[in-house]
This record gives structure tokens, C-alpha cells and sequence, in this order.
């Protein structure tokens, strides 16, 4: 319950904060390329159940939908502004929303793609599902795109068992330190 309070406290507070910029990002996108502001994906929510989790759009509209490094070839598809709110992460700040809604927690596991069946299982294998996917996560600042998906849930793992308020403080201000020195960072 600490947890969801502060969850929703904090992402809040960041909404109204950040409004401006977000409403600058979006209009920026619409300038940059045909398609929406905003890009729903399905994704693997709580116990396993699929949501839409939204994002700034940083591909272009024809694109499959399938994690960027699976595309042949991903690097083309993603617009000029699409790879600076990538190298800055901007492009998750629509995800403060689903924190607000109940979907999402400002910390925990990101949240796995509708198609990405070997990584839920894993998960599930080791109660990780139970867990609420988040902006960010103990994984995020431990290597982020470069780790395996079994060093993924040993992470995410560890996060389920040392979960506590002051340890998502830690991973909320390690995430800010990972962001500005782009480390881990390959898309």
C-alpha cells in the first residue's frame, strides 16, 4: 500500500511538473513525422495480464511490432527525434500515466512485450509476475539492453526479495545517474 501511495504521489507530481515538456515532445513528433504523438503498445501487465502501455512514438507507423533489436533492420525505422528521446528516455514519460492508472509502478520489472513468451515464463517460474512492471527497474540499472533475459529475472528476482520503499529511492536515483551517462543504452 506504501508503495501505491507513493507511486502515485511521485508520478503525479512529475505530470504536473513535466506537462510543458511533454506537450512540447508531442507536438515535436507530429512535426517530425506522419503518426501519432503517442504509440500504445501491448504489453504484460501484473499476474500475466496484457495492457496498453503508452509511449512517445519514435518509430515510424509501418513498423512491426516487435522489440527493436529483432528488427533487420531497426535502426532505419526509428525517426530523428525517435533516437534523441531514446538516448534521453522521453520517450517513457507517457508511462507516469499508467503508473496513475494502476497499471505500472514508478519501480519493478519493465514490462514485458505481448510476444516475449520466454521471458514471462521465466517470470512466472520464479513469482516475478506478481509484481506490478515499472518505468524502471533493479535490471534497467544493471545493464538495461545488454543483459540476457535469465540475467534479467535474476535481477528482477533479487528486486522481489529486497523490495522496500527505500530501495525503489535508490534505483529511481540510479536510474536519473544511468539516464544522464547513457550507459547500457544500445537502441
Amino acid at each position: 500500500m506504501i508503495k501505491r501511495v507513493f507511486d502515485l504521489m511521485l508520478a503525479s507530481l512529475t505530470v504536473i511538473l513535466l506537462a510543458p515538456l511533454m506537450l512540447c515532445v508531442a507536438l515535436a513528433i507530429r512535426l517530425d513525422s506522419a503518426g501519432p504523438a503517442v504509440f500504445w503498445s501491448q504489453r504484460f501487465g501484473r499476474d500475466g495480464r496484457l495492457f496498453l502501455m503508452p509511449k512517445f512514438r519514435t518509430m515510424h507507423i509501418d513498423t512491426p511490432l516487435l522489440p527493436t533489436h529483432l528488427l533487420r533492420d531497426g535502426a532505419s525505422r526509428v525517426t530523428r527525434l525517435g533516437r534523441f528521446l531514446r538516448r534521453t528516455s522521453l520517450d517513457e514519460l507517457p508511462q507516469l500515466f499508467s503508473v496513475i492508472a494502476g497499471d505500472m509502478s514508478l519501480v519493478g520489472p519493465r514490462p514485458a512485450l505481448f510476444n516475449q513468451d520466454d521471458l514471462m515464463r521465466l517470470r512466472a517460474e520464479c513469482g516475478v509476475t506478481a509484481l506490478r512492471p515499472g518505468i524502471t527497474g533493479w535490471a534497467q540499472i544493471n545493464g538495461r539492453d545488454e543483459l540476457t533475459i535469465s540475467e534479467k529475472v535474476t535481477l528482477e528476482r533479487e528486486y522481489l526479495a529486497r523490495m522496500s520503499l527505500a530501495f525503489d529511492v535508490k534505483i529511481l536515483i540510479l536510474t536519473i545517474v544511468r539516464v544522464l551517462d547513457r550507459r547500457s543504452i544500445s537502441h
